[in-house]
């Protein structure tokens, strides 16, 4: 079985921005800049065969470069938080594939989490009581509107997802072009 999840990289630039506004941010646990990403499907654990035929039918989706921007800061967990992320302009394109990614995965009747889709790049994980709710808000003020430019992504990515101690580890399993 394999720990797996379907994702958009982001541009370097973009997580060296994120880098900075994550070392003004109280966060016990950043992510690191190598594995930031935007996940558009988590599949959780698959097997090997599962996961050939997902990749066909993944490499068979058609959808044009996506064209995305920062929008300011959020946390998950309201009083007692447990994420700090960035989140993304509304970007109706990248709603459409990963509603069709979904439908894809779906189809092919691999586990997928029922959460409602919400485009964000995680910076920090804690557990809950670990950083407050206070602490945080006053942090985010601080650094006030994290915003970017618009910036191209043009490929999502089937990952496996390594737990160690340390953290997890990201390993793309494969590549899939937006170029349609």
């Amino acid at each position: 079985m394999i720990r797996a999840f379907i994702a958009l990289p982001l541009p370097e630039a973009i997580r060296n921005q994120l880098t900075v506004t994550q070392f003004l941010l109280p966060l016990p646990r950043p992510v690191p800049p190598a594995n930031m990403h935007l996940t558009l499907a988590f599949l959780g654990k698959v097997n090997e065969p599962d996961l050939a035929e997902l990749d066909t039918a993944l490499a068979r989706l058609r959808a044009a470069p996506l064209s995305l921007a920062l929008a300011g800061l959020g946390v998950f967990g309201g009083d007692k938080p447990r994420n700090v992320h960035a989140r993304l302009a509304p970007a109706p394109a990248l709603d459409h594939l990963q509603a069709r990614i979904a439908q894809t995965v779906r189809s092919m009747g691999l586990p997928l989490e029922g959460k409602r889709f919400v485009p964000h790049v995680t910076l920090g994980r804690f557990a809950p009581g670990q950083v407050s709710a206070g602490e945080l808000a006053k942090a985010m003020g601080e650094i006030g509107a994290v915003t970017s430019p618009p910036f191209t992504v043009d490929r999502f990515i089937l990952y496996r997802s390594l737990l160690r101690a340390e953290g997890p580890v990201y390993d793309a399993l494969a590549d899939y072009p937006l170029d349609g």
